[in-house]
Order: C-alpha cells, then sequence, then structure tokens
C-alpha cells in the first residue's frame, strides 16, 4: 500500500469519530486505531495465505474396522506357494499392450525368466519376470490396478 494513503487514512480517522479502521487490498491489509486521548495506532500486516482446507471425514466405527477384517480376509485368500511380490509401486499390466494377450494365465506353466506382467512407474514400462519355474496358482491384482512395493502378485506352485 502507498504510503500517500497510509497518510490520508491516518488523517481520517483522527478527524473522524471512529475508533478503528481496518482495509484490506489484495492481499494486504492495514489496521489503524485510535488508543486513547488523540493517539493513534497503526499496524501493516503482510499478506497471509489462508491455509488450504482439506475436507476431514471421520471413519464411523465400522469404517474403521473394515480395513482390518479385508487385510485378513486377502491374506487368508492368497493360496499356498511361492509368492511374486512387487519390487516396486506402480500400475499393474497383465499384457504389453490394451489389445494383446495376457503373458501368463492361471494354470499356465512357466520357467525362471518368463514374464509375467508389466508395472508401470513413472511412464516406464518394467517386464516383471517369474523368480521361479512351476505352475501360476493365482494372479493376485486387477489389470490396471495400482500396486505397492512388496505387495503380492502372482502365486507360483
Amino acid at each position: 500500500m502507498d504510503l500517500r494513503k497510509l497518510k490520508k487514512l491516518i488523517e481520517l480517522v483522527e478527524e473522524s469519530s471512529i475508533a478503528e479502521l481496518e482495509i484490506t487490498e489484495g492481499e494486504e491489509k492495514v489496521r489503524i486505531s485510535k488508543s486513547g486521548a488523540g493517539a493513534q495506532n497503526f499496524a501493516f500486516m503482510p499478506p497471509v495465505l489462508a491455509p488450504v482446507q482439506q475436507q476431514a471425514t471421520t471413519p464411523t466405527p465400522a469404517e474403521q474396522e473394515k480395513p482390518a477384517e479385508s487385510t485378513a480376509a486377502e491374506t487368508s485368500a492368497i493360496p499356498d506357494g511361492h509368492i511374486v511380490k512387487s519390487p516396486m509401486v506402480g500400475t499393474f499390466y497383465r499384457s504389453p499392450s490394451p489389445g494383446a494377450s495376457a503373458f501368463v494365465e492361471v494354470g499356465q506353466r512357466v520357467k525362471e525368466g518368463d514374464t509375467l506382467c508389466i508395472i508401470e512407474a513413472m511412464k516406464l514400462l518394467n517386464e516383471i519376470e517369474a523368480d521361479k519355474s512351476g505352475v501360476i496358482k493365482a494372479i493376485l491384482p486387477e489389470n490396471g490396478q495400482p500396486v505397492e512395493y512388496g505387495e503380492p502378485l502372482f502365486v507360483i506352485e
């Protein structure tokens, strides 16, 4: 705010019967107030950025219990066998392109080094290979689903 404007505002407060004046221009804020017998106080406040408010939702007790139940259900749903885990965070794809057939299907025999899937991470396509020979017993994530590091992807028997 211009210094001439500030001086003019101080004079207006002095001459009037108001006790306090606060003006906001854009992100700048000025407050001028009279305190006592003719003395004025004024303060220049630097711009203050308003905090971004996020919608906070508090889960209900039933929702709080669901993750524990689903984790237990997911763990018990994984068949016994050698588990191939995700080596990275990314998006799981069963085939090399949207129209192509999947790399592997349940019941298919694979050899160590065969490509099982692709995980896209930061626009890079990473082929995930079988680290053990055997038969695919289960494919755990859905095509196009995000996966975390260490998340089970396949069960090989």
